[in-house]
C-alpha cells in the first residue's frame, strides 16, 4: 500500500502541483485549502507525512499544526512557506520537523520525503 500525504495549502497551483508531483512518485494523495479542512481529513485518514503552508485563511499554519500534534501528535509536518526562515523557529515549536520553501526545488522534496519516511521506519512508535 502506497504512503498517503496530506497537502494543506489555500494556493490552488501549489495544492495541484504537489498532487501531480507527489502521485507521480507513487504516493496517494489528499488535498485542503484550509487548516480546517485539514483537520477533518485528518480525523477520518492516516498519513504519512502532511505538508502544512504557513499563511492560509480560515486557519492559519501554526494554528493548524498545534491542532493536528494535539489529534495526532506522531505525524511529521513540513511546514511550506515562501520565506520558511522567518516562520522556522515557530513552526518547530508547534511540532513541525521541516520547512521547505516556494517555490519547491523539486530534488529538496524528494529528499526531504525520503528522509522523512526512512526515519518513521527506524524509529516506529
Amino acid at each position: 500500500m502506497a504512503d498517503k500525504i496530506l497537502v494543506i495549502d489555500d494556493a490552488p497551483v501549489i495544492r495541484k502541483f504537489l498532487h501531480e508531483v507527489l502521485t507521480d512518485a507513487g504516493f496517494e494523495v489528499d488535498t485542503a485549502e484550509n487548516g480546517k479542512e485539514g483537520l477533518e481529513l485528518i480525523a477520518d485518514s492516516e498519513y504519512s507525512i502532511i505538508f502544512c503552508d504557513v499563511h492560509m485563511p480560515v486557519m492559519n499554519g501554526l494554528q493548524t499544526i498545534k491542532s493536528i500534534k494535539m489529534i495526532k501528535p506522531d505525524i511529521p509536518i513540513i511546514m511550506t512557506d515562501s520565506l520558511p526562515e522567518k516562520e522556522a523557529e515557530d513552526a518547530a515549536k508547534a511540532g513541525a520537523i521541516r520547512c521547505l520553501a516556494k517555490p519547491f526545488d523539486l530534488h529538496e522534496l524528494q529528499e526531504t520525503i525520503r528522509s522523512v519516511l526512512s526515519d518513521k521506519i527506524s524509529s516506529p512508535k
